[in-house]
């Protein structure tokens, strides 16, 4: 059961103002049991409604999404707890004013007592080199510094699944490396989505999200020259309803 599952999963909002309404993602069945997986597509395609499916924070309107074998809506705080999600602004995930208090925000529910908590809280900004960072003021640091302390927040609770919503996007080129470098050695299955083509050919699997529909499923050089074709050629919504390359049909 240690795999992720989309069954026939199909999500629709309402449109504002009138009772039509618009899908953001169409019929996908997956199966996702490798370490490594990426997720490329251009602004607006589903990616992010793909992942955010993942821990609950979407809904789908049809179908189901399973997390070893638990279902992301019937047991919500169960896959949240097993499922860490690290989103692309750290702004919008760090609420505490310094990375250490936020670091054991996130122990607060796992590690009652202060003193056990903060030792742990130390102990995981320090294995992530941020503990001369600990106590500044979140607003001093860099875009990379708080991208990596709202992943040692995340990572403070040890979920089984790490979720990365486009992580790189505010990063500068040695940030991004940092990164990099920090994701490839965790032991979590992680599941990122990423304009960085070059992170995505670090992935053992890549699924090309275009239109709500997942149009390439397979191997990451192969994943990155079939999105490379889709943003020269500007395939239309028609083309995207074919096959599914390398994986299993949505």
């Amino acid at each position: 059961m240690n795999s992720i599952s989309f069954s026939n999963v199909s999500v629709r909002v309402t449109v504002d103002g009138s009772d039509a309404s618009k899908t953001l993602l169409h019929t996908v069945s997956l199966d996702l049991p490798e370490h490594r997986i990426g997720v490329i597509g251009a602004n607006g395609s589903g990616k992010s409604t793909l992942l955010r499916l993942l821990n609950g924070l979407v809904e789908p309107s049809e179908g189901t999404v399973s997390v070893h074998g638990d279902d992301t809506v019937a047991a919500v705080r169960k896959v949240r707890s097993t499922v860490g999600f690290v989103f692309t602004d750290p702004l919008s995930q760090l609420v505490m004013p310094t990375g250490r208090e936020d670091v054991e925000l996130s122990l607060r529910r796992s590690i009652r007592n202060s003193k056990e908590r903060s030792a742990r809280a130390e102990a995981v900004l320090d294995r992530f080199g941020l503990l001369h960072l600990a106590d500044q003021s979140i607003y001093e640091l860099s875009g990379g510094e708080r991208q990596l302390l709202a992943l040692a927040a995340v990572l403070a609770v040890d979920p089984t699944v790490l979720v990365l919503d486009e992580p790189s996007t505010l990063l500068d080129l040695r940030n991004r490396e940092l990164l990099r470098r920090t994701v490839a050695g965790l032991e979590q299955q992680v599941i990122m989505s990423t304009h960085d083509l070059d992170l995505a050919l670090d992935m053992d699997r890549v699924l090309v999200v275009e239109s709500g529909r997942v149009v390439f499923d397979g191997g990451a050089a192969e994943g990155v020259a079939r999105y490379r074709a889709l943003c020269a050629v500007g395939v239309d919504g028609d083309a995207l309803s074919g096959p599914v390359t390398g994986g299993a049909p949505t």
